[in-house]
């Protein structure tokens, strides 16, 4: 697994959690499986730019900063 699909997958759970989300709430929003963003999280999947743009709408914020790892 790539070290980018871990620090995506972690900024993802963090802002998920800030929002007071479950998986299966952001998944809902996104249009995507649940397993699929507890894969994501995990880093165990390859996140393409319309599953990031989906999620990052879900998150109500952009792809950038979920691609932001200051």
């Amino acid at each position: 697994m790539a070290k980018i699909n871990k620090k995506v997958g972690l900024k993802i759970r963090e802002l998920r959690k800030k929002r007071g989300l479950t998986q299966e709430e952001l998944a809902f929003e996104a249009d995507l499986h649940r397993a699929y963003i507890g894969q994501i999280e995990r880093g165990e999947k390859n996140l393409g730019l319309q599953n990031l743009e989906k999620i990052a709408k879900a998150l109500k914020t952009t792809p950038s900063k979920l691609l932001n790892f200051k």
